[in-house]
């Protein structure tokens, strides 16, 4: 566990636009577990706030941790629940209320299944792929990385975002961890 917390932070040690107070709250989740945004990652864009217990959360189902995962899943809640779409732009404010809900409901039903990681999955499938289309209109302050498993859900597939090049993949926990490749980064 250790050595994963290591090599999540020295990949995140190579994003230049990333503080090294993000990069420590966003690296070290596998490593102790929940954590508050920092003042760096909370901003006038709401995506931050969301992205922090997002990746808290996908660290957790990678280390089929389940408990973890639905303490993330209430944090991702609260960080969309709390978003104020006044000062958005027009594409911002649409895509905001075309997820705003099903995220919402999402990351609830991640949070009630702490006994059922399997259950919490299929929802980070769709709770994800929200996420990724508020982080490219709104942006991040963090590189991101999009990163699919092909192999979830009887070969189907899913996406997930990661703050990492390397794979953990949140799908298929620790059975297989590495299994997944990067699709696109989002800076």
């Amino acid at each position: 566990m250790i050595a994963v917390a290591a090599i999540s932070l020295s990949a995140c040690n190579n994003n230049d636009n990333q503080s090294k107070e993000t990069t420590a709250t966003s690296g070290d989740t596998t490593k102790t577990g929940m954590q508050s945004p920092t003042a760096e990652t909370t901003s006038n864009n709401p995506v931050n706030d969301m992205v922090a217990p997002y990746l808290q959360l996908k660290n957790a189902l990678a280390n089929d941790n389940s408990k973890d995962a639905a303490a993330a899943g209430t944090e991702v809640q609260k960080a969309i629940e709390k978003a104020d779409p006044a000062s958005f732009s027009a594409d911002q404010k649409k895509i905001f209320a075309d997820v705003k809900d099903d995220a919402i409901e999402h990351a609830e039903h991640i949070a009630a299944n702490a006994n059922n990681i399997e259950h919490q999955r299929e929802h980070f499938e769709t709770l994800s792929k929200d996420l990724y289309d508020m982080v490219k209109v709104f942006g991040t302050s963090q590189t991101l990385y999009q990163t699919h498993c092909p192999m979830y859900n009887n070969n189907k597939g899913a996406n997930w975002l990661s703050e990492t090049k390397d794979i953990k993949n949140p799908y298929l926990g620790t059975k297989m961890s590495t299994c997944g490749e990067v699709k696109e980064e989002l800076k």
